[in-house]
């Protein structure tokens, strides 16, 4: 299967959407979305899609999603909320935050989760004093080698402590149903995949041993977005061919482990949103000013930046196109946000973008591959720089 096509080439519907735009807007483009959705099913046969909310807290995303069959990662228990207004099944609903209070577990078991991951004995023990009799699994940590964003550190436990976990649910009431890992956002690697289930693997022996069985693993997020440029400028190529034909030898390897009846979760988040979701934006100013060396150096200041709507800049370059200039004379600049933060800009110590010389205030700018965690991390206003609307296409409808 070639993914090369979707790296670089939007639907003709929602480059119409973007060039129709007469103000700032996130555009979403519904069907990409289902298609992408689509083939992840025929990549991962028979694993159970749930949705990572905070990629996109939408409600006609995940209206469309729920539709298709998809399931839904809560994080919280406004998460679970949105998610059941949306039309997801509670049964295809889990808790999926290790870092939860008394009060979330109760208000989450409260409006009918079961399903609860942890990775502490800590938040076994208070699981089960709240959500008596429900199901948990343990996430195991990585290292999150060869990802943009590598989540090592605040979840996450070791083999053994899983164990342990695992042990205490049981001795609690609790059903020790699973094993979870994320690999890290952006995941670039398949090794990373291989030393997941390497992980994975030794757990599920050592429960094998002390009469525990399991019913799935979950594996997470960290699928890679196609369509992102890292803050060298370079495009991000991640072997998704290579990423797909991994997990599932990976899932066939823990098949055969004893023990065990095993179905699969996964909990994609930018794989599904990230390319099928673009801004329009606009030029606040190009200005050019000498730097501390005494060379000259031009700045592209947008309308949008870290604050409202492409909070992920300081790792990536977003792909930019200026519909009114094209192949026009460049100049090699800075790209930043509006606000008077000096982190509201891709990384200029890595690589300039071109971007062309005749641009004027008010012009259009269209940031492709920006659907990711777009409207997640907006502030209230920020500098008073509103946070940006959205809208969505379907079928050539906006």
């Amino acid at each position: 299967m070639t993914h090369r096509a979707a790296h670089t080439e939007e639907s003709a519907s929602l480059l119409d959407a973007l060039a129709a735009a007469a103000e700032d807007q996130i555009v979403f483009d519904l069907p990409g979305i289902e298609e992408r959705y689509e083939t992840l099913r025929r990549e991962l046969p028979g694993v159970d899609v749930r949705f990572a909310m905070k990629a996109c807290p939408v409600d006609e995303v995940l209206a469309r999603l729920a539709a298709r069959g998809s399931g839904a990662d809560a994080a919280s228990p406004r998460e679970v909320e949105q998610a059941l207004s949306a039309g997801f099944p509670v049964a295809r609903m889990h808790y999926g935050n290790t870092v939860k209070s008394d009060q979330n577990i109760a208000d989450a078991h409260r409006l009918g989760i079961t399903v609860f991951a942890t990775d502490s004995l800590e938040d076994v023990t208070a699981i089960a004093e709240h959500a008596p009799g429900a199901r948990v699994f343990c996430r195991l940590a990585t290292t999150g080698e060869g990802a943009l964003w590598g989540l090592s550190n605040k979840y996450g436990c070791p083999p053994a402590d899983a164990v342990a976990v695992l042990e205490r649910a049981r001795d609690l009431g609790l059903t020790p149903a699973g094993l979870s890992v994320h690999v890290g956002s952006q995941q670039m690697t398949a090794d990373a995949w291989r030393d997941a289930f390497d992980r994975i693997a030794g757990v599920l022996e050592a429960l094998h041993r002390r009469g525990i069985p399991l019913d799935h693993v979950n594996l997470g997020g960290g699928l890679p977005a196609l369509g992102y440029r890292d803050k060298h400028g370079r495009a991000l190529d991640p072997p998704m061919d290579k990423i797909f034909a991994v997990i599932r030898e990976g899932m066939a390897r823990l098949e055969e482990i004893p023990g065990h009846r095993l179905g699969f979760v996964v909990e994609p988040g930018r794989y599904l949103i990230a390319d099928h979701g673009a801004i329009r934006a606009h030029v606040s100013r190009l200005s050019a000013r000498r730097g501390p060396d005494g060379e000259r150096q031009y700045w592209l200041y947008l309308s949008c930046g870290k604050f409202n709507g492409l909070y992920e800049m300081d790792q990536l370059q977003y792909r930019l196109v200026f519909p009114s200039h094209r192949d026009a004379e460049s100049v090699p600049a800075v790209v930043a946000g509006p606000t008077c933060d000096s982190d509201d800009a891709f990384s200029h110590e890595h690589g300039l973008i071109p971007v062309p010389k005749a641009l004027a205030s008010g012009d259009p700018v269209w940031v492709l591959s920006s659907g990711a965690y777009a409207t997640s991390y907006m502030t209230q206003g920020f500098n008073g720089f509103s946070p940006l609307p959205y809208t969505w296409i379907d079928g050539g409808d906006a």
